[in-house]
């Protein structure tokens, strides 16, 4: 178990080892879940993605447009293995 300390301005401070354990990197956020008790659930924010954030993945990466039965073929060799 990790002891932490509590500053007079309400602050806590993680150590390095705590941080690597939750995966939270500086700039990352953290929830913490409310639980009964007095208890707390904390873990690292994981940000859900968005379909216009899919969509636009790959935009301008290409000015090839490929035809079904381009595409078809690509993945027949990828899924073979060849190039």
């Amino acid at each position: 178990m990790t002891t932490l300390t509590v500053t007079a301005r309400g602050q806590v401070t993680f150590r390095k080892e705590v941080l690597q354990h939750l995966g939270i990197r500086p700039g990352d956020k953290i929830e913490l879940d409310l639980l009964p008790d007095g208890r707390g659930l904390l873990k690292a924010a994981r940000p859900a993605g968005t379909i216009s954030g899919f969509i636009g993945l790959l935009s301008g990466r290409s000015q090839k447009v490929a035809s079904i039965e381009e595409i078809n073929e690509a993945a027949a060799q990828g899924w073979a293995d060849r190039k």
